[in-house]
């Protein structure tokens, strides 16, 4: 079995998961009632598995899905305005076809760029707990063993994410120095062949305060892709 097709199964998996139980019954319950702008969708309402390519060079870890962004498309980062900043900076430094991501069947492409989650649940009050979060991890880690072969950089969005990762990526195989490296924004890590970059979340409250703007996202993806070889 090649790393695509690998990739591709561990995504039907991810997507059959009902580990959590609050999780569950949250991302079904907003699934059902739905948002009155999104009255006519028919919600994904299930775990939303990474989106990208098996060979992927960089990869981008967040934090969980929106509750009607990913949970309603079944793509990360997908339909709600964080994923709107994050696709228009990836479009911005050539790393993506187009710079809005909207529905899982728009022709969106990355370029040599994985996204994906700690958690792939849509939790309520967009707050996974630490159990919901260390029992979503082996997705992640069996994620980067098999995207390993030719991953070279991750970005982490927010310090939630960097609690995540960073186990992750020691189960994963790479080197982590202990104690570990502490979250912030513009943070490079060196794990043994392994550059990992720390970036603001693009949540709304870090973009609509300008904790983090589109040049600050840009300059940490440009870095990173930099480092993956990425042109």
């Amino acid at each position: 079995m090649d790393d695509s097709c690998a990739l591709a199964r561990l995504d039907r998996r991810v997507a059959e998961c009902r580990a959590c139980p609050r999780l569950v019954g949250w991302r079904e319950e907003v699934a059902r009632t739905k948002r009155a702008a999104f009255a006519d969708w028919t919600y994904w309402g299930r775990p939303v598995p990474g989106f990208g390519p098996a060979d992927a060079r960089l990869v981008i870890i967040g934090l969980a899905p929106a509750a009607h962004g990913g949970n309603r498309t079944g793509r990360m980062f997908t339909g709600d305005r964080s994923g709107d900043v994050l696709y228009q900076a990836l479009y911005d430094v050539g790393l993506a076809s187009q710079p809005t991501s909207v529905r899982a069947d728009d022709g969106l492409e990355l370029y040599g760029v994985r996204v994906t989650a700690p958690v792939h649940c849509a939790p309520p009050a967009n707050k996974p707990t630490p159990g919901e979060r260390d029992t979503c991890r082996p997705w992640l880690v069996q994620e980067l063993k098999l995207l390993r072969p030719t991953l070279r950089a991750a970005v982490v969005l927010g310090a939630f994410g960097w609690q995540a990762a960073l186990p992750a990526f020691a189960e994963a195989g790479w080197p982590v120095p202990r104690p570990r490296p502490v979250f912030a924004h513009g943070a490079r890590v060196a794990l043994g062949g392994l550059d990992v970059f720390g970036c603001f979340h693009v949540s709304q409250r870090n973009t609509f305060t300008g904790r983090l703007t589109p040049e600050m996202l840009r300059e940490v993806l440009r870095t990173a892709a930099d480092a993956a070889g990425l042109p």
